[in-house]
């Protein structure tokens, strides 16, 4: 309930931080138009039956690993903050992610979120390559009980913050998903914020 209550504020306002730096701007997705299976079908399954779909026990998530962009990095729990805006990492850290704790953990039925800097004043952070990603790569997540959680990109998409798509981001699962969010698009110097937001949409494998 409660990323429902901030998910509009989330979505215009999230990583307000991420401060654009000297090293060019940021891979961006492809258009959903220019993929090979654009449209519905790309889509991630958000009404996928429960029945016979992989789901796990919650369990706090310690590491993230998205090999094809070489990401590595540990995780800090994030909450709303008294305006019901999700907090973001802290900036001094360029390799750590965030999980919004109040919320699904990754690998358990319905969306988890995770956040993440596209870059920050000491260069670019751990979701830089973010937009790259692909459909059928892979997020590994190790968890606190010894479990890993392994998603599959769906797709991966770039939306205006003020016209972010919180029911299609935010909204209810009955399979497990994935969520990650970072900063793209144009940065904006004077607003100091980048005009876009890069999402992810992943959904769990069954275990090997």
């Amino acid at each position: 309930m409660l990323i429902a209550c901030g998910a509009v504020l989330l979505g215009v306002l999230m990583i307000k931080h991420d401060l654009s730096t000297d090293s060019g701007p940021p891979p961006q997705p492809v258009p959903a138009a220019a993929q090979p299976s654009a449209g519905a079908a790309v889509a991630p399954p958000t009404s996928a039956s429960p029945r016979g779909s992989p789901a796990m026990k919650r369990s706090k998530p310690i590491r993230i690993k998205i090999p094809r962009i070489k990401v590595d990095a540990p995780f800090t729990g994030l909450n709303l903050n008294a305006n019901g805006v999700l907090e973001v990492p802290p900036p001094t850290d360029r390799n750590l992610a965030g999980w919004y704790e109040d919320g699904v953990s990754p690998g358990a039925r319905g969306n988890a979120i995770v956040l993440g800097h596209v870059d920050t004043l000491l260069g670019p952070a751990v979701f830089w390559g973010l937009g790259s990603l692909k459909p059928a790569d892979t997020v590994e997540i190790s968890r606190l009980d010894g479990s890993v959680a392994k998603f599959a990109v769906d797709s991966v998409e770039a939306f205006p913050k003020d016209a972010f798509p919180d029911d299609r981001v935010y909204g209810k699962t009955s399979d497990a998903q994935l969520r990650l969010i970072t900063c793209g698009g144009v940065y904006d110097r004077k607003a100091k914020d980048y005009r876009d937001n890069v999402v992810v949409f992943a959904h769990l494998l069954p275990p090997e």
